[in-house]
């Protein structure tokens, strides 16, 4: 029976999972909180791969476990959809676009200090707020059905917008849960459609939970001991195992490892940070960056990939690990509750990220705001694609500049 279920999952390919991902790796800008939108559009609204109850179940497992949430969750969607390779398709094809953007963005600067190079940035911003007003919206009239969801999700917007820290967002997460539990009643006649079935077991998930631990405290001992790309992988590997909320929360861990060890200068840091900010794609690829200019006896590409890889492991490991145990949990009506209340929250997180920063940062006079309104257009009424949204920004937010 668990075969078959499985099987009926896995129904798509891992080239069809690289070429929706690679799509979003050339297309999300905006950030973390960002890419869960362009997720939920892609993978909810468009492809329908998941329903909308598949996506908050996966959600709230992300947002629980360290690590970069939008990655995690990329690569549980494409798991689910085409197996081990197509989990494995979905995480490079959505991480190696700004990998390969980070690595040669230094010579790339000077071109960008200019009007027209800011302007460019500057309307990537603006799709950003365009797409995530756009999964507010969407995501809140599908989970926040009734007073006490909306009351948990305005509730949690309210306390994030006021201290907006990565404790915040888990204590925000973790009081949704309980909310869920005492005040939720979830509807478990729709258990079937929103089923979640792995293509592995409990005992795989227990072997990579392991894995996890194990690399944990092996590799700093083994970086003692050797030179070359074991300290690198130790030090990235740590970093991303020890984050929670992703994203932005890494980079304090990041500039400890890689500019306190002298492996990277201050000012290097924080042009690749600066860089970072510009682009589609995970924040995390910002690893590829340091990878490549950390002095070596090794290739700088081999720095690189080394780099990238171990900061994104301990997540991947974690959320694949999780998922078998998870899968019966969610079904629970105890358990179900508890995720009710979290998606709430997450819908709040949504909103409050919207203002702050997505809108304080990219939405600075009314021309902005008319640029981001057409985008929404685009985007609710016509459908258009992200593409056909980030040319409009980009192309109004310079003529404006320009002109």
């Amino acid at each position: 029976m668990i075969k078959d279920q499985n099987n009926s999952m896995r129904s798509g390919s891992a080239l069809e999972v690289a070429s929706a991902f690679l799509k979003l790796g050339l297309t999300s800008f905006g950030g973390p909180i960002a890419h869960l939108g362009y997720f939920r559009t892609e993978f909810v609204e468009r492809r329908r791969w998941l329903s909308e109850d598949q996506f908050g179940h996966l959600l709230a497992i992300c947002q629980f476990l360290p690590g970069p949430a939008s990655s995690q969750l990329g690569f549980s969607i494409g798991l689910l959809r085409a197996g081990w390779l197509g989990g494995l398709a979905a995480f490079l094809a959505f991480t190696l676009p700004s990998a390969i953007l980070l690595v040669v963005f230094a010579a790339l600067l000077p071109v960008l200090s200019g009007p027209a190079g800011q302007a460019t940035v500057h309307g990537l911003k603006i799709v950003a707020f365009a797409v995530v007003a756009d999964a507010v919206l969407g995501m809140a009239k599908k989970i926040c059905t009734d007073r006490p969801r909306r009351t948990i999700a305005l509730l949690s917007a309210a306390v994030l917008l006021l201290l907006g820290s990565a404790i915040a967002q888990l204590a925000v997460v973790a009081s949704a849960a309980l909310a869920g539990l005492l005040i939720l009643r979830s509807n478990m006649e729709s258990d079937e459609p929103s089923r979640i079935r792995v293509p592995f077991g409990a005992r795989t998930g227990i072997m990579l939970i392991a894995l996890f631990v194990g690399l944990l405290f092996v590799l700093p001992v083994l970086a003692t001991a050797e030179s070359g790309l074991l300290p690198v992988a130790g030090a990235f590997y740590r970093a991303g195992a020890l984050v929670f909320g992703g994203g932005h929360v890494v980079l304090p861990l990041l500039q400890d490892a890689v500019v306190s060890s002298g492996w990277v200068s201050s000012n290097e840091f924080l042009a690749g940070y600066g860089a970072s900010q510009a682009i589609p794609g995970p924040m995390f690829a910002f690893a590829a960056y340091l990878g490549s200019i950390i002095s070596s006896t090794e290739n700088s590409y081999l720095t690189a990939a080394t780099a990238l890889a171990f900061l994104f492991l301990p997540g991947l490991l974690l959320v694949a690990g999780v998922l078998p145990f998870w899968q019966a949990l969610s079904h629970n009506r105890t358990a179900r509750n508890a995720i009710s209340g979290i998606n709430a929250a997450v819908v709040g997180l949504l909103g409050a990220a919207l203002y702050d920063p997505i809108f304080t940062t990219s939405i600075t006079g009314s021309i902005d705001f008319v640029i981001a309104l057409v985008a929404f257009g685009l985007m609710v009424a016509w459908r258009a694609s992200p593409l056909v949204v980030v040319l409009w920004c980009v192309s109004a937010s310079v003529v404006a500049v320009l002109v």
